[in-house]
């Protein structure tokens, strides 16, 4: 007989249900009062992976987040994962076609959040809140399953499309949140993707990703008042580089502290 698949989050996830158990985590009203048999509401957790290809220890953590993205294993967590590919492993062998400026920006913000000495790969950040080693799965877990925890403002995301430059959506926002004056953050997704990498530590291999960042814009909380926005994205004027499928990613932060507040996707289809 065939063994099972080896599930990585399995045993973290049995020491979320001991940590539940034990005090260590409380279970949300919602997972205590539902019916026997109903749907338990999920709450949105984003997870962040700053990653690179030009680094040997991220391929795993590559394929810790595909299967969170797939298999969303953590009770009352929706997990919306964004892989982040950082610029600065470019120099050191192999230029990831990936790689943004705009994420190494993000991740220096959260290296001073966080008051750590330097950035690193691959590092797992979860609701701006809590950050780990990307390949970690039971650190991983646990700091969903407590993201699951807090309360969130609901958003939504509305009259999303693509045209031949731009993807073009508006976000419904509470008048409370609004009062707040939150950062906004907009991001353009690529479904999926895959590189055959030949030069650098992981040489040789065939690289798969999942949400990888391709656009990543911060708005004006003036902008939650419904206006139309746009995230500029130059190739989809090229029908034969645009991917089949997208994910827009939408979420909202705490001036202060970086703390997800909200956070909203979207998949649009050509």
């Amino acid at each position: 007989m065939a063994s099972p698949p080896f599930n990585p989050f399995r045993r973290a996830q049995l020491l979320v249900l001991i940590l539940v158990a034990s005090g260590g985590l409380a279970l949300s009203a919602s997972s205590q009062t539902a019916p026997a048999g109903a749907p338990v509401a999920r709450q949105p957790v984003l997870v962040e992976l700053f990653t690179s290809e030009g680094c040997s220890d991220c391929p795993p953590a590559d394929a810790l987040m595909a299967q969170l993205d797939a298999t969303q294993p953590i009770p009352g967590a929706q997990a919306i994962v964004l892989s982040e590919h950082v610029t600065y492993w470019n120099r050191l062998g192999w230029s990831d076609p990936f790689s943004l400026a705009d994420v190494d920006e993000r991740q220096e913000q959260y290296k001073d959040h966080f008051t750590l000495s330097s950035t690193y790969t691959p590092q797992a950040v979860v609701d701006g809140a809590a950050e780990l080693v990307g390949s970690d799965s039971r650190a991983l877990t646990v700091a969903v399953a407590r993201a699951a925890l807090a309360p969130k403002v609901e958003i939504a995301i509305g009259d999303a499309h693509w045209t031949t430059e731009a993807v073009v959506f508006s976000v419904r926002v509470p008048a409370s949140a609004s009062a707040l004056r939150p950062n906004v953050t907009g991001v353009v997704a690529e479904d999926a993707t895959e590189s055959k990498v030949t030069r650098g530590e992981n040489a040789g291999r065939v690289l798969h990703h999942v949400a990888v960042v391709r656009v990543l814009k911060q708005f004006h909380a003036d902008a939650l008042d419904g206006r139309p926005l746009k995230l500029q994205w130059p190739v989809l004027s090229h029908p034969e580089k645009v991917p089949s499928q997208i994910r827009l990613v939408v979420f909202l932060t705490d001036r202060k502290t970086g703390h997800v507040l909200a956070v909203a996707e979207k998949t649009l289809s050509q």
